[in-house]
């Protein structure tokens, strides 16, 4: 009995010195880990004010490049009708009418410019309601040759946007105006074009701040005029120097303001009447304003604080947990047993991702007997049960989109970034057919949703099955390889460019070439080139080339199973240290053909539209289609080439308008370009057809009918030029 008291005792001692070690190790652990979560939770707090700030800033800099670009749009038009003084209205109310973000809009004219209408005269629409009013500004109690918004374009001959102010007189509220000149024909500026934001807009968007509970947000003019603040008392009575300088501890808060005023972007922790407040402030591009979030010091650490408490709570339950678990070491085995059963349902789970990650791809490829221009294969072999390269592809007319990718990292992870990038390649590639634009629309997309800063090299091409043309645009990813039968394998000619995800509004270029009937694409992942056997060697890109070399004259199907095996070979058993993939594009047109083209060139002159009859009767007798058929295309021609003549260049300029038919074997290929002002017709909503004549707004029945008689409709803007591509199948 003695010795078995002893063995209790000196376990009970062991027990205990167990304890006592588990609760120091504990109370480190706590010390450390709040260290480091209130560094954490200050970055936290810098980046989510810092994001609302960018946030609010790129809101304002949308609406104020909306509003520029809708003056600056009109400014032509109000030239044209300058010898109609009564005109005028229409174009401001106009403005107003199509952009819902604009308060009112003026056109304000220098003294006795007409002097019927007396010494000033300014037609201005503005928003009253749900309606539009209008009113003549020039007055004598209004002379507006003496604001600013007037006077300062003028003697800048530029566009600016005016200081904050309360429009007595005129739009009775709080405003800022952008103005530009206007000139006559003959160049000499006669006032300005404005249009009016209310700063309503910009109270809602600044003052709601979801930063943190009770945090505040401010801007000022680039005066220091307080243009949004919680004491609305103080909006545009004082400026933000006057209260800085009001305060007690006023030395902290008058070099912010300094700060903000000399347009710098940074953040401060200051004591205010004893309380500390974290002070972040960054500048509005373009206007001068600066905005500024403020955040209770308190409130940062709020939730850390109660989070401290809950963990005082877990380690007491641990504490206790741990005497339970020395005291009943039996159930140890039983626990493990329920770890190994977790386990095995965690890889059930991860084979049901796998199978439904492997279902989203492709399984059925396009082979020679069936479509006799291309021949397809593809495979994609995980690292992990759930992986992130992906490869698509789908055929849409007598075009081939398709792509490989490789998302950074492995894993759950991984193949959700993979599933969002194919889906992604689908929905931008249903209305587009330029890679440059589509790979731009992922990347934006793909940038605005990154949190885990994870990219994607990804590579897409559009393959002309008729006459073996490639457009393709390269997203930081390997380098296809070119194979053409008796010839060694060769790279792809390709600009790296950024992967998807990195940077936001980045550049992407695009690519072309040809391929003959018998070339192949190869595309795979850098899991090919990375595979590794037991040395730790690569399998290279060297070796995949003489690999590749061998198969060039077989189909697509035997290129991948004969690349398969080479890996599976070199690596003789090892795990894949990286998923990898292959894809081969194999084209095999037997004729591909060029099509017969035909060109006509016009001036911007509305009398040159009988030549494109004569142009449609040329085809239509080469063609011999049926004389329905040549009278719609002839319409669809007419009504896109006559929006370039009236739109596209400045009213009396001189440009050329660049009609190109593309005669293929069942289809015909329509192109207009031409070196004017950026517009996409095809961005336009459609008319709705059940309103009255009446009540439908001008515009829009033209590009409208062009898409109905058409069977494909396309616009892209590349190398200064629009162009308008217009696909009729025969």
């Amino acid at each position: 009995m003695a010795k078995s008291d002893q063995a209790k005792k000196r376990y009970l001692m062991q027990g205990i010195a167990m304890i006592f070690i588990a609760v120091v190790t504990v109370e480190a652990t706590t010390l450390i880990q709040n260290y480091f979560a209130r560094i954490a939770v200050t970055e936290e707090a810098i980046r989510r004010a810092e994001d609302q700030l960018k946030s609010n800033n790129q809101e304002i800099i949308a609406v104020l490049d909306r509003v520029e670009t809708a003056v600056e749009n009109n400014v032509w038009t109000a030239r044209k009708v300058l010898n109609s003084p009564d005109s005028l209205w229409t174009v401001t109310r106009r403005i107003v009418e199509n952009n819902s973000f604009i308060y009112g809009a003026a056109i304000a004219l220098e003294e006795n410019y007409y002097p019927e209408k007396g010494r000033l005269y300014s037609p201005y629409s503005f928003r009253k309601g749900t309606q539009i009013d209008t009113a003549q500004l020039g007055t004598d109690a209004y002379n507006y040759i003496e604001k600013k918004w007037y006077t300062i374009p003028i003697e800048t001959n530029a566009g600016s946007w005016s200081e904050p102010y309360f429009d007595t007189g005129g739009g009775e509220s709080m405003m800022t105006t952008y103005s530009v000149p206007l000139t006559d024909n003959s160049g000499r500026v006669v006032g300005v074009l404005t249009s009016d934001i209310s700063l309503d807009w910009l109270t809602d968007l600044v003052g709601k701040v979801a930063v943190y509970p009770n945090a505040i947000c401010m801007m000022i003019s680039r005066t220091g005029t307080l243009m949004v603040c919680p004491n609305e008392e103080l909006v545009m009575q004082h400026t933000a120097q006057e209260v800085a300088a009001s305060m007690p501890d006023s030395t902290a808060v008058q070099g912010i303001v300094r700060a903000m005023l000399a347009g710098e972007q940074g953040h401060s922790l200051i004591t205010y009447r004893g309380n500390r407040q974290f002070v972040f402030y960054a500048p509005v591009e373009r206007t001068g304003w600066s905005m500024a979030v403020i955040i209770p010091y308190n409130r940062v650490f709020e939730n850390l604080r109660r989070l401290g408490k809950w963990l005082g709570l877990f380690q007491l339950f641990g504490l206790l947990l741990l005497i339970y678990i020395l005291v009943y070491t039996t159930r140890s085995q039983a626990r493990f047993q329920e770890v190994s059963q977790k386990k095995q349902r965690m890889d059930s789970e991860l084979q049901i991702a796998r199978d439904i990650q492997m279902s989203m791809l492709p399984t059925v490829f396009p082979t020679n007997p069936d479509n006799p221009d291309v021949d397809m294969a593809g495979r994609i072999v995980p690292a992990k049960q759930v992986g992130g390269d992906l490869y698509d592809f789908f055929i849409s007319g007598d075009k081939l989109w398709f792509c490989i990718g490789d998302v950074s990292g492995k894993g759950v992870p991984a193949a959700l970034v993979m599933a969002v990038t194919r889906s992604l390649f689908r929905t931008v590639s249903a209305h587009e057919k330029c890679p440059q634009r589509i790979v731009t629309s992922m990347n934006d997309s793909m940038t605005d949703m990154n949190e885990r800063d994870m990219f994607v090299t990804f590579f897409m091409g559009i393959l002309d099955l008729n006459s073996g043309h490639l457009r393709y645009c390269n997203a930081g990813h390997n380098a296809p390889v070119v194979l053409h039968p008796g010839q060694p394998a060769r790279l792809l000619d390709v600009i790296p460019n950024l992967p998807l995800g990195v940077l936001p509004g980045q550049h992407f270029q695009e690519q072309e070439t040809d391929l003959v009937s018998g070339e192949s694409l190869f595309l795979y992942t850098d899991g090919l080139t990375e595979a590794e056997n037991v040395e730790k060697n690569l399998f290279g890109e060297e070796r995949m080339l003489r690999t590749a070399t061998a198969e060039a004259g077989s189909s697509a199907s035997t290129q991948i199973n004969t690349m398969a095996a080479a890996v599976q070979g070199f690596t003789a058993g090892c795990d894949p240290s990286d998923d990898l993939t292959m894809v081969v594009v194999r084209f095999t047109n037997p004729a591909p053909s060029s099509g017969e083209e035909r060109h006509l060139i016009l001036h911007n002159d509305i009398s040159q539209i009988p030549q494109l009859a004569e142009f449609m009767e040329v085809i239509t007798e080469e063609t011999k289609m049926d004389q329905g058929l040549a009278m719609s295309l002839n319409l669809a021609l007419e009504e896109a080439v006559t929006n370039v003549i009236l739109y596209a260049y400045p009213e009396g300029s001189d440009g050329l308008v660049d009609i190109e038919a593309i005669i293929w074997r069942d289809h015909l290929d329509f192109i207009i370009s031409d070196a004017g002002m950026p517009f996409d017709p095809t961005a336009a909503s459609p008319p709705d057809l059940t309103l009255d004549v009446m009540d439908r707004p001008i515009g829009g029945l033209g590009i409208y009918l062009v898409k109905t008689i058409m069977d494909q409709v396309a616009y892209e803007r590349k190398d200064g030029k629009n162009i308008l591509s217009m696909t009729k199948k025969l």
